[in-house]
């Protein structure tokens, strides 16, 4: 790798690195005489923009030390890149078009907020537009994409029957009921399969730096 990729890639792993641990403290501090540490990670891990910039941060660790085990070779796939590139990318689109307006952080809460959903998502997608390899992926590949958010939505429902907690409104069951989740679903599936064929496409017509 170039060394002003190599730069660049640890930025932006830095950045989500940071971001993830900061948001991991805030919330094992605010919720340690309530939910303990176990239920705590349970929660961290429930939110899709936790897993997305998680997944950020694991690709481009990856692609600086080029690992050549099975892990490594999975986290610098072209697809694994792309979806990477979707899913932090939808972060931040519903962020800031549907949930940045439903709450008011303050204080260290306000910038790993906005590190999380800005910060993060813009710079990976930079990198993945100047840094990553392309024309490599397929107009099959969002199908396939859409499988992690499928995932995803299976176990937050799940949780949410369990605990009767839900990590966004938009799917909170106890509140809208099943009828408009289902409908909120399949409207941030539509997101998913528009941004993910948005994507192929912008590959397909960028070198491949190969």
């Amino acid at each position: 790798m170039p060394k002003p990729a190599r730069w660049f890639s640890v930025v932006v792993a830095v950045a989500a690195w940071s971001a993830l641990l900061l948001q991991y403290v805030l919330l094992i501090g605010s919720t340690l005489a309530t939910l303990g540490p176990w239920f705590a990670t349970l929660q961290f891990f429930s939110f899709f923009t936790i897993l997305s910039n998680l997944l950020v941060a694991l690709t481009t660790s990856f692609a600086l030390v080029e690992a050549r085990s099975r892990l490594g070779l999975f986290f610098t796939r072209a697809t694994v890149r792309g979806a990477a590139a979707l899913c932090i990318g939808v972060t931040g689109l519903i962020y800031f078009f549907v949930l940045s307006s439903t709450w008011a952080p303050t204080g260290l809460q306000w910038l790993v907020d906005k590190q999380l959903h800005y910060v993060v998502p813009i710079l990976y997608l930079t990198w993945w537009l100047i840094c990553a390899e392309h024309r490599l992926l397929r107009w099959s590949d969002p199908l396939r994409w859409l499988l992690f958010p499928a995932v995803y939505l299976g176990w937050t429902l799940l949780r949410g029957a369990w605990l009767n907690e839900y990590p966004y409104p938009f799917v909170d069951v106890g509140v809208i009921g099943y009828p408009s989740m289902l409908f909120n679903s399949v409207g941030v599936g539509a997101l998913f399969a528009l941004f993910g064929f948005v994507i192929v496409a912008i590959d397909r017509i960028l070198p491949s730096r190969r």
